[in-house]
């Protein structure tokens, strides 16, 4: 099943993009994860994640070539896959030092947030579409998502401008946004921050945050405190099979653990603020990666590793209002 979802989606992929006349490979035309912006041009979440479906697809048909035959695939499609893939777009503002979210967006006008009322949010039910679509202003994380899923694609310095440059713009009318942002937050070194975006997530309807929990609670928010807990504060990420973590705590959590499920190994991971422990429960023995070094844990005994300080560096501004909330704010009776 696998093999026949790769190669039905890379066709996809090879279908809606192009190589223009410099030999590059384009998809214009598309809505990526902002909902305030649409009909761009070479997303650059879109294009990262299409160039690895491009590339596994490929990967997966040179490994099962009878299969793949039986789908109607073969070596040479798989080679048109990889020359998409090596010839992507990613757009870069060299100007500015960061990655605009869709070619030409940070050439955009920027949007008036000064003059925007704190009752006119969320910006969907005051302004018309036509208006958003054409300034920089973000419903969601966008470009910020991309540094978590495709995070390989992009240098620590890179990732830190980029994400400070968008969480200014980001005003998040969706619940989706603030778990991503406290991934990223956390990565880069503003762990205050990605504590708040953390508790965004998790109290969202425990607090009714967007007034509008009698409509329905938001899951993919409670999925995303998760997220925001293992991915942002556990560092843990997995790019082409190769499990990592790079975990630091904010000053307000003493610990962090929790259990995952990795190639048939049961794995638990305990984080304090000095040092994180790796065990393997159940399975084979296992190498992964702790802050940029490889280690191998088994079940014979815990691993225990020192963590390292965070690069300082200043704390983004977000826009006018929209600063997520204190956790001892949020948490006050």
């Amino acid at each position: 099943m696998g093999l026949e979802l790769l190669v039905e989606t890379a066709r996809l992929w090879r279908s809606l993009g192009h190589h223009d006349a410099e030999g590059r490979f384009r998809i214009d035309g598309v809505t990526g994860p902002d909902e305030y912006s649409a009909i761009a041009d070479n997303n650059v979440y879109t294009n990262l994640l299409a160039q690895k479906n491009l590339r596994a697809a490929a990967d997966a048909v040179s490994g099962d070539p009878r299969r793949a035959a039986e789908l109607g695939s073969d070596l040479e499609e798989a080679a048109a896959w990889r020359d998409a893939a090596r010839d992507m777009v990613v757009p870069w503002d060299a100007a500015l030092g960061v990655h605009p979210q869709s070619e030409g967006f940070t050439k955009h006008q920027t949007w008036d947030f000064a003059g925007t009322k704190p009752e006119q949010y969320p910006l969907l039910l005051h302004f018309p579409y036509f208006d958003l679509y054409r300034k920089q202003v973000l419903k969601q994380a966008d470009l910020v998502l991309a540094l978590h899923w495709r995070g390989d694609a992009f240098t620590d310095e890179e990732k830190a401008r980029d994400f400070a440059y968008y969480d200014v713009l980001t005003v998040r009318d969706s619940s989706l946004s603030a778990c991503t942002q406290a991934v990223i937050a956390a990565e880069v070194g503003h762990l205050e921050l990605a504590y708040d975006y953390f508790g965004e997530a998790a109290l969202m309807d425990l607090r009714d945050l967007e007034h509008n929990t009698r409509d329905g609670v938001h899951i993919a928010s409670l999925a995303g405190a998760w997220i925001a807990a293992v991915a942002g504060f556990g560092g843990m990420r997995d790019h082409d099979g190769t499990l990592t973590f790079a975990p630091r705590l904010p000053p307000r959590l003493e610990r962090l653990s929790f259990r995952l499920l990795f190639r048939g190994r049961r794995l638990k991971v305990e984080v304090t603020k000095k040092h994180a422990t790796y065990t393997v429960l159940d399975g084979d023995p296992l190498e992964i990666g702790h802050h940029g070094r490889t280690i191998s844990i088994s079940t014979k005994e815990p691993v225990k590793r020192p963590i390292p300080r965070a690069v300082g560096r200043p704390s983004p501004n977000q826009p006018p209002g929209r600063a997520p909330g204190r956790r001892v704010d949020q948490l006050a009776p």
